[in-house]
């Protein structure tokens, strides 16, 4: 469900992760330009993660969620402006930069990345945060 805002547009964004419904909280949220993705994974409906053991492929996968997210909530891939990315113990961060590479070179965000003590969530190796300043509209003062 993605209620609508005063002005008509969604303010919030829920996809199909189970997560969301078990822990009360949306994939994405917008409040005037600002859009804030939380965090994500390559996880499928049921919670199992994909692409096990590719630190890579889950990290294009869960900045592929993420930007579905931003443009759900009337944002692009220009719009991106700060990117955190956590990896497992395990994870390879070679392979999660040339992801986040790949999906953000043009746009070259600020960017943390940094590994934890683990995700939650078997199989699980990089988590991705977003954060967008959608910068074409006029947002009422």
């Amino acid at each position: 469900m993605n209620p609508a805002s005063a002005t008509g547009r969604p303010d919030r964004y829920a996809d199909d992760a189970l997560w969301q419904e078990q822990a009360g909280y949306s994939r994405a949220a917008r409040r005037g330009n600002l859009i804030a993705v939380s965090g994500t994974t390559a996880s499928a409906p049921d919670g199992t993660a994909e692409a096990l053991g590719d630190t890579r492929a889950q990290t294009a996968d869960a900045i592929a969620r993420c930007l579905r997210a931003v443009q759900a909530l009337g944002g692009t891939v220009d719009d991106v402006y700060r990117t955190r990315v956590y990896l497992a113990p395990e994870a390879d961060w070679r392979g999660a930069a040339q992801a986040h590479r790949d999906a953000f070179a043009a746009v070259a965000p600020a960017n943390t990345m940094l590994h934890v003590a683990g995700m939650i969530g078997d199989g699980l190796l990089v988590e991705v945060e977003v954060e967008a300043l959608v910068q074409d509209e006029q947002v009422p003062a």
